[in-house]
């Protein structure tokens, strides 16, 4: 129970920071086309779209539900369901209108955003390990050291 909490905890944060995030951009953006306000409408939207997006993240890219799976499965596991999601929620709230042109931009921006970040994250990733194995080489180095006469 301990365990579900603390994953609850993490969740509700993530989401939190995510919506804050989100809602700030898109003010920006409003504010920018000219809108005075945001639309209660367009909150409701963003905050299930941070909520259940954040709950896709924590579910494809953490150990505590999917214990092992490739890292490519994760991000079919979080990027389909999280496309079809903001799909519904676009459709739903009305972000845009709603033809083929407009379907088609947000579809090549997901993709754009999606490829952006995963390439990110996958450069961070490689920096960090090389950092950390430089780190076990000189751990090495000074052990070996220390054990010779």
């Amino acid at each position: 129970m301990k365990k579900f909490l603390e994953g609850v905890l993490e969740w509700k944060t993530a989401a939190a920071l995510v919506f804050s995030g989100s809602v700030i951009l898109c003010a920006v953006v409003m504010l920018c086309l000219g809108e005075s306000a945001v639309p209660i409408s367009f909150l409701i939207s963003i905050l299930i779209a941070a909520s259940a997006g954040t709950f896709l993240q924590f579910l494809a890219f953490t150990d505590r539900i999917i214990k092992k799976m490739r890292y490519s499965a994760r991000m079919a596991v979080f990027a389909v369901p999280f496309f079809a999601l903001l799909a519904a929620n676009a459709w739903y709230f009305r972000w845009f209108p709603l033809d083929a042109a407009h379907w088609l931009t947000f579809s090549s921006i997901f993709l754009i955003v999606f490829a952006g970040m995963t390439i990110g994250f996958e450069l961070y990733y490689r920096a960090l390990g090389r950092k950390y194995d430089g780190l076990l080489g000189q751990y090495r180095r000074q052990r070996e050291a220390g054990r010779q006469p």
